[in-house]
């Protein structure tokens, strides 16, 4: 049960543990400084999803964080941020206010935060601010204050109702499409479309692929991403049998890739096939689902604990943390957390299976937090791995036929 004593807990003796930080920096490596700063601003949701990792999954401590960042909080992070900017000459950064559902941290907080931030940081540095939602509070009133503070708003939709009622539901049951929807039309009508980021889809495959994709769709979504359901070889996500050679999520995936693919007119942006593409061009990623580029986002709670990814928050009790914070320590510090370099050194953060595999450069070992083992920790091929095989392959292939068609004709 999430958060009970069965929940797994850290490997002794394992990967990222066992990174010797000091050993790499005298070989000349430096780390990466951040570039994505996600602030939550609110540990509480007026949601109650039941595939949620901050809540249903390993690690429970939102019960202890504060419901809302604290002005003296705020005010730090704010200069955490813009000392770490200019320490590094950074040109852009990309602020993301999350939670919980951030817009209950409300709309005083949100402004002092965005403004408080671009204020701080030199001349030099652009700042970007998103915002990620669960749409049900995303009236007009929130709607004008992202567009007075230039924040890009993202909503979580499973589908059409049927799909996005089977999870994201309040407490009493009741399923929120209907309000979500209400909201997304307003966010996607007039002067407020420009404010619009994209729609996040998390994947359960009870649902028809095409006809949750087409509801998507209806909201002329400049992207969607499609998250897989996070687990782990000790929780592994629903209906994935990690010994069997089965691969459900990719049959789930491929229908729809071949759809947007094939489509004469580009509907929207699909970030997990874009991703997988560039990486089959040689480009990096510019995502963490997949490829070997270094992550550079930094993780601010409510209570000012500076940790890495809250979705590691899916493996087990603490797997996010670091022991810092924003009112004793600075962010270049956990630059050098064994955990943060683990994330940033590519191929030597990989297990032998995945180093030895052909899709080594496109996979990337997949999602971090999908690599999870109770005995090896995150030394270990993605939950997802043949899936992840099966879908790269199904891309590869697709665009290898057209390249051959095109050069044929040419």
């Amino acid at each position: 049960m999430p958060g009970s004593s069965d929940s797994p807990a850290p490997p002794a003796h394992a990967f990222p543990d066992l990174v010797d930080v000091d050993a790499l920096l005298a070989t000349g490596w430096k780390p990466y400084p951040f570039q994505q700063f996600i602030l939550k601003i609110h540990s509480r949701c007026d949601l109650a999803c039941r595939h949620c990792y901050v809540y249903e999954m390993a690690d429970q401590s939102w019960r202890s964080q504060p419901r809302r960042m604290s002005d003296a909080i705020a005010e730090r992070a704010i200069q955490r941020i813009a000392e770490h900017a200019e320490q590094h000459k950074l040109p852009a950064i990309e602020v993301i206010l999350h939670g919980g559902e951030p817009l209950l941290a409300g709309p005083e907080l949100i402004s002092r935060l965005v403004r408080g931030v671009r204020s701080a940081v030199g001349a030099g540095t652009r700042v970007d601010v998103n915002l990620q939602t669960n749409g049900v509070r995303l009236d007009r009133s929130f709607l004008e204050l992202m567009r007075s503070l230039e924040i890009r708003v993202g909503v979580s939709l499973d589908g059409d109702a049927e799909a996005h009622d089977r999870h994201r539901r309040f407490a009493t049951g009741k399923g929120s499409h209907a309000l979500v929807s209400e909201s997304l039309r307003r966010l996607t009508a007039g002067p407020y479309h420009q404010l619009f980021s994209g729609l996040l889809c998390t994947v359960d495959i009870r649902n028809d692929p095409l006809r949750t994709y087409e509801a998507l769709l209806e909201f002329d979504p400049p992207t969607v991403d499609f998250l897989l359901p996070h687990g782990n070889w000790a929780e592994p996500p629903p209906f994935l049998d990690p010994a069997s050679a089965t691969t459900p999520y990719a049959d789930w995936l491929i229908p729809i890739f071949d759809r947007w693919y094939g489509s004469p007119v580009m509907h929207t942006e699909v970030r997990m096939f874009r991703e997988i593409m560039r990486l089959l061009m040689g480009s990096p990623s510019r995502a963490e689902t997949v490829g070997l580029s270094p992550v550079r986002m930094v993780v601010i709670e409510t209570d000012g604990s500076i940790e890495q990814s809250d979705i590691l928050k899916s493996a087990y009790q603490g797997a996010a943390r670091t022991r810092l914070h924003v009112l004793t320590d600075p962010l270049d510090r956990a630059m050098l957390h064994p955990s943060i370099v683990a994330r940033q050194i590519g191929v030597d953060a990989l297990s032998p299976l995945c180093r030895d595999c052909d899709l080594l450069s496109s996979c990337g070992g997949g999602l971090y937090a999908h690599r999870f083992h109770p005995r090896t920790g995150f030394a270990t091929p993605s939950v997802y791995c043949r899936d992840l095989y099966r879908l790269i392959t199904h891309i590869a292939d697709r665009c290898a036929r057209d390249m051959a068609t095109i050069r044929g004709t040419a």
